[in-house]
């Protein structure tokens, strides 16, 4: 038994190191590319054209992760622990602008918004000239901040739901006003989830390519993506300078959280519920515009682009290039890709989640800590650093516009999401029935098969949902190592958006806003209580 032991022990080491290697790869193929491809790297770095996007994308990146952290907030803390009416509708709301992939929220918004959109047709009916124009930074720090403040907006929640209310009611008591009580009580309390929602946003404003290239802002991943056939030398050191800046957030979020750490009370079953008093009409102002701006009047805009298409096809006009016979393909393949990368995702991780939890190994330690950091690694990133393997070397050519080299670069930006579900999954295995199929002659890939897998579905099924949502909504992997005759619901609206076909957008952005709420309310809006 203790041989069957150890060379399971064995196996896992190998297949954990195998998969820690292949997430480490394109950060470490763009880095080892920068340094040997050109003749003077470090003066490309530090030349101006590296240096103006990198000022652009942290402006925009501080501005969208103060505004969301505000926002957020402020969501949060009305929506839990104010007296408000609907307040289960409020908390089924607010995360939903997560269904919208950035660059599909932007467009919307130059829709919306810009000089002959529907805000301008809706002012003209009132006698009201509309001639802002949305776009450049404005128009990005606009877009990041209305469909990215969930991640500040779920936790701040969660947390707020598990306060005990027992230090705020003592508070109260000794005199404090209820504003006092929020800053020198609420608040510490809930710095942690604050910081890490506030620095998951800042890593989400330096990677975003699909709304800062419809709001022509030129940050790092625009700039990346430009540049990466005219110019490489100049696309490969703004890769390395936002793969350092990727890491130094990750860090930083790290310290935050170690710094602001406290020991999470138990909920308390009187949770201290705010009267806001003379001014409730003020606050559901507040909250109706938010969803109004960040959820339903994006919802609108994609309507009014797929009903003037089809009123424009009805009447014999343009026709829709839209219909029963090309539309099953991109959905079909949106979900094919989603699948399997959740499947690898799942199954990649496995191996150093059982090192980590079953074997307190440090092999496991360190592959647990190199798949999560990769997660913060830019998706345009990946994309790059594969695309340049495969066109620059004979062993990557072969998995060039390949689903195979697609699927892996997914895995690559999402397998993270999935290690603390698999761990906990792993930890849901009782070691006594292992020990005892063990001691029944059970060899180990039949444990595995009848015995823990069963066991273990669940959180894995969750993390794997995780995954699949994110895929749908990826871009910048998709669009530069997609093979040519794999298209999805994102190439198809994003590049329908980019050449002006506007119903036909709005059509390809339906669909998978649709897609993304069914996986929002099945992965994240039902379990948002666990954001913690």
């Amino acid at each position: 038994m203790q041989l069957q032991t150890t060379r399971s022990s064995a196996l896992l080491k190998l297949a954990a190191l195998g998969v820690t290697i292949g997430f480490a790869f394109p950060a470490a193929y763009l880095i080892w590319r920068n340094f040997t491809f050109q003749s003077d790297p470090l003066g490309v770095l530090v030349s101006e054209r590296t240096a103006a996007p990198l000022l652009r994308t942290l402006r925009l990146a501080v501005l969208v992760s103060a505004s969301t952290a505000v926002l957020g907030t402020a969501l949060a803390w009305f929506s839990t622990r104010c007296d408000l009416p609907w307040k289960r509708l409020w908390q089924t709301l607010l995360p939903l602008p997560l269904v919208f992939p950035t660059f599909i929220g932007a467009a919307a918004l130059i829709r919306t918004l810009n000089p002959g959109g529907l805000l301008t047709d809706w002012l003209a009916n009132i006698g009201i000239s509309w001639n802002v124009e949305i776009r450049g930074l404005f128009g990005a720090w606009l877009a990041l901040t209305l469909f990215t403040y969930p991640y500040v907006y779920l936790p701040v929640a969660a947390r707020l739901r598990r306060l005990s209310g027992s230090a705020e009611e003592t508070a109260r008591l000794l005199g404090d006003s209820p504003l006092a009580v929020v800053r020198r009580v609420v608040l510490p309390q809930t710095a942690t989830a604050i910081s890490a929602g506030t620095l998951l946003v800042f890593l989400y404003a330096i990677s975003d390519f699909g709304a800062v290239q419809l709001m022509r802002y030129d940050t790092l991943s625009r700039a990346i993506y430009t540049t990466r056939l005219n110019n490489q030398p100049v696309s490969l050191a703004l890769s390395v300078i936002l793969l350092v800046l990727a890491a130094v957030v990750v860090f930083s979020e790290r310290a935050a959280t170690r710094r602001f750490e406290t020991a999470a009370p138990a909920r308390s079953t009187r949770p201290v519920i705010y009267r806001l008093g003379k001014t409730k009409p003020l606050v559901l102002a507040f909250m109706g515009t938010s969803v109004a701006v960040a959820l339903l009047g994006p919802l609108a805009s994609l309507l009014d682009w797929s009903i003037d298409g089809l009123r424009i096809d009805s009447a014999g006009g343009r026709d829709l290039l839209v219909g029963w016979d090309n539309i099953w393909e991109p959905i079909w393949n949106t979900a094919l890709g989603s699948i399997l990368a959740a499947l690898a995702a799942v199954f990649a991780v496995l191996p150093a989640a059982y090192l980590a939890i079953r074997h307190r190994s440090r092999i496991g330690t360190i592959a647990n800590a190199i798949i999560v950091s990769s997660f913060a690694l830019p998706g345009i990133l990946i994309g790059l650093g594969l695309l340049f393997w495969t066109l620059k070397t004979d062993l990557g050519n072969p998995l060039r516009n390949t689903v195979a080299l697609l699927v892996f670069g997914y895995v690559v930006r999402f397998g993270g999401q999935t290690m603390r579900t698999s761990q906990v999954a792993v930890a849901a295995v009782s070691a006594r029935l292992t020990d005892a199929a063990r001691t029944l002659g059970a060899k180990w890939t039949k444990r595995f098969r009848t015995l823990d897998l069963p066991l273990m579905a669940p959180g894995l099924l969750a993390g794997g949902g995780l995954v699949m949502l994110s895929v749908m909504k990826e871009l910048p992997i998709t669009l530069l190592i997609a093979p040519f005759d794999f298209p999805t619901l994102t190439t198809k609206a994003f590049n329908s958006i980019e050449e002006a076909f506007i119903a036909e957008a709005g059509v390809w952005s339906a669909l998978l806003v649709l897609l993304s709420g069914i996986g929002t309310w099945l992965f994240i809006v039902r379990r948002a209580d666990k954001f913690d």
